[in-house]
């Protein structure tokens, strides 16, 4: 198919080039990944399209009426020295691999057009053959259409360049890699002249993917078979652009019928637009020559057009391949990938966690989220303000003097009304001394603006924590008069005492006392558990990235969390039996330093209560004078029961005092800081490096191996950069 081209045009010859590397690409599939300059024909099974395409190339594609291209069809024109004519098949992009095998295998190479003419039929059955395409349209074995390409590259001394595409029918379901909606596209539109144009449905859809007809080439098909002169007169109005005007115009050209020999010799045919009104039709918009130097003109002018967009698109692709490579990780197909792998998203955890829970919320940018903030959490929920206030099941009765502890004021403990609030009764010394150590739940009171309270704690949210947390619903007010309750206590439980009590009564006195301390307990550390368990889940998943990781390496630690998770609330539950239920006893100086003082507020208390003023003309002011007979009579005054009962009540509030301050230190630093978070069985700990190590190769397998998915997906990422890379050196000029 002869094309004029200047020689000496350079023009020419660069575009003769560029094409011939537009067709090393389609050749490579690479139309799959980015748009490649085409000419796409389109028409209806009768609109001629075969015809058109046998004239356009010479070759005998199949006219019968029964018979329709069933596949895409990729006719490519080389000037070569020597003539042949080379058929393959190019597997369509979803092919299975043992059909694209298959496909690929199928070669025909042939001498010449002459070979080619005798044995097209006989190529079409293998071609229908190899690409699973039945040979009866009423038989139910095999497709009717197929996605694979067949490509016929003809080369010879007197064939232009050229690549025109053929899709099968009108353009409904086009073929991948086929489209007709980019820029790099040319439509020909074939239509039938004897067929009224404002019926053709292949101009409707030729505008929807070609809106202000830019890219779409109006074909006039069968002239011959228009009879009136107003047809051929809409005909030539169409030629003329002065009809439904398209940016590259109409041609108008002959085919030959399924009656006509072999002979491609279009001449003798196209002498009918010799005759008017064909004749006032400009000549380079009539017959298959004109049509075909057009095509070649505008398959190069779209080329050097698009060619630095297209090597830019390919090396966008190219980047987006790394990317997406990048968000799949590295590849895990081995087990030493796949311990490699996991090992470093355990080591990505420690270095969270242990930043977490030391409060270095700088080291990462993850800390933006309030969940994983793990210290800050426990911090909130450490306060012990409440434990103070209502853990103890009575309120005390102690005297308004020196001696009154200062969390009896913060708790509002003290039964008798005075006007002084209790902080005011400790003197400097005292309360100084009572601050100079503070306790744990004071060094844990921080953080008091924060908005996480144990109301935005729902165990709910952690079905798998059910049997280990539990929630307090508020805990009750302390109760009022514990010295009728310390009375009837001793008067249940006395033996043969003389002036004194049993160790017993105070032991049963203790553990009542205290029966609220299990419940309470239980809720703060549940409250602790479900705060480090909603960190684990956050921030694995925050490292994991893939949702399908996490819940494989969650599923396969959650047993192991839940068991430490018990250990820790168990050590809680040992350390209330052990102060609930061993002998009462402290070595802490505090106790005995609490009763005397206490002690000597109640004498203080009873001395102040019957102190008359006395005012001396030699001293500067006024002194309180105690009657002797007056203590005496006090003393004697007091029944054995009250004395008890009184005993039994400044000991216990004593030594109440030492055992809840002890008592809730130890359950931070053993069950809490221990036992969740920095101990070597913390939970913390279950996800490591060394938990990888030891997996079994089996269970590292099914956690880290990737999906069937996640395999196809990099193998095809993999191979679309190869073809994309060999793309990008195909194009270097």
């Amino acid at each position: 198919m002869p094309i004029e081209e200047g020689a000496s045009s350079p023009k020419h010859l660069n575009s003769s080039e560029l094409l011939k590397k537009i067709d090393k690409l389609r050749e490579k599939n690479i139309g799959k990944h980015v748009p490649l300059p085409q000419l796409v024909v389109v028409g209806d099974q009768s609109s001629g399209k075969s015809s058109l395409l046998a004239s356009l190339t010479k070759i005998p594609f199949p006219r019968d009426i029964e018979l329709c291209t069933r596949y895409a069809t990729q006719i490519t024109s080389r000037r070569e020295n020597d003539r042949s004519v080379e058929i393959s098949i190019i597997p369509a992009v979803d092919a299975s691999a043992e059909h694209r095998a298959k496909v690929q295998g199928y070669k025909r190479t042939l001498r010449g057009t002459e070979d080619f003419r005798l044995e097209f039929p006989t190529i079409l059955q293998e071609v229908d053959v190899c690409m699973g395409i039945r040979s009866d349209l009423s038989s139910k074995e095999g497709s009717v259409f197929s996605k694979d390409v067949l490509r016929i590259e003809l080369c010879g001394p007197e064939e232009g360049y050229l690549t025109v595409i053929d899709v099968p029918g009108i353009f409904r379901d086009p073929t991948e890699d086929i489209t007709t909606d980019n820029a790099r596209t040319v439509i020909l539109a074939v239509l039938p002249s004897n067929v009224d144009l404002a019926t053709q449905e292949i101009l409707k859809l030729a505008k929807d993917y070609d809106e202000n007809g830019e890219r779409t080439l109006g074909v006039l098909t069968k002239p011959d078979l228009v009879i009136e002169q107003s047809a051929k007169a809409a005909l030539c109005s169409l030629v003329l652009g002065h009809k439904r005007p398209l940016t590259l115009g109409y041609y108008l050209v002959r085919n030959q019928g399924a009656d006509k020999n072999t002979s491609f010799d279009g001449e003798e045919g196209e002498r009918m637009f010799d005759s008017q009104p064909w004749s006032s039709l400009p000549r380079d918009r009539i017959g298959i020559q004109a049509l075909r130097e057009r095509l070649g003109e505008l398959l190069s002018e779209v080329t050097e057009r698009e060619f630095p967009e297209l090597r830019k698109d390919i090396k966008n692709q190219i980047d987006t391949c790394h990317q997406d490579l990048d968000r799949l990780g590295p590849a895990r197909q081995t087990e030493q990938e796949q311990r490699a792998f996991l090992s470093g998203i355990a080591r990505q955890f420690q270095i969270l966690a242990r930043a977490a829970r030391d409060a270095h919320y700088t080291e990462n940018e993850a800390f933006a989220e309030s969940d994983l903030r793990l210290l800050t959490h426990i911090v909130n929920f450490s306060d012990s303000s409440t434990f103070r206030a209502k853990a103890h099941l009575y309120s005390f009765d102690c005297p308004t003097s020196d001696a009154a502890d200062n969390d009896q004021a913060d708790n509002g403990t003290n039964n008798k009304p005075h006007g002084k609030s209790q902080s005011d009764k400790w003197g400097p010394r005292w309360k100084a001394n009572m601050h100079a150590q503070p306790t744990a739940e004071d060094r844990f009171c921080l953080a008091q603006n924060s908005s996480e309270t144990w109301k935005s704690l729902d165990p709910s949210n952690f079905p798998e924590l059910e049997p280990i947390v539990s929630r307090l619903e508020g805990p009750e007010d302390p109760k009022g008069d514990i010295k009728a309750w310390i009375e009837v206590l001793y008067s249940n439980s006395r033996g043969l005492d003389l002036g004194t009590f049993g160790n017993n009564i105070f032991c049963n006195a203790f553990k009542e006392h205290a029966g609220k301390w299990e419940a309470m307990t239980r809720e703060d550390v549940s409250n602790v558990i479900m705060v480090v368990h909603r960190f684990l889940s956050t921030a694995l998943g925050k490292i994991c990235g893939s949702k399908q990781l996490y819940n494989k390496i969650w599923s396969s630690i959650l047993d192991e969390l839940l068991k430490r998770y018990e250990m820790a609330m168990s050590q809680a539950l040992f350390l209330l039996s052990v102060e609930r239920n061993c002998r009462p006893y402290t070595l802490n100086n505090y106790f005995n330093q609490t009763l005397q003082k206490l002690r000597s507020a109640r004498v203080a208390q009873a001395l102040e209560d019957n102190a008359m003023v006395d005012s001396d003309t030699w001293t500067t002011g006024s002194a309180k004078i105690v009657d002797l007979n007056a203590v005496k009579k006090t003393v004697s005054d007091q029944a054995n029961v009250e004395h008890i009962t009184g005993e039994i009540h400044d000991i216990l509030w004593s030594y109440y005092q030492v055992a809840r301050e002890r008592f809730v230190d130890n359950v931070h630093m053993q069950a809490i800081e221990h036992c969740l978070l920095t101990g070597p069985e913390s939970p913390l700990e279950v996800f490591s490096q060394e938990w990888v190590i030891n997996l079994e190769p089996e269970e590292l397998a099914a956690i880290a191996g990737e999906s069937q998915a996640t395999k196809a997906r990099r193998t095809g990422l993999k191979q679309k950069m190869e073809d994309l890379k060999s793309a990008l050196q195909t194009l270097k000029f």
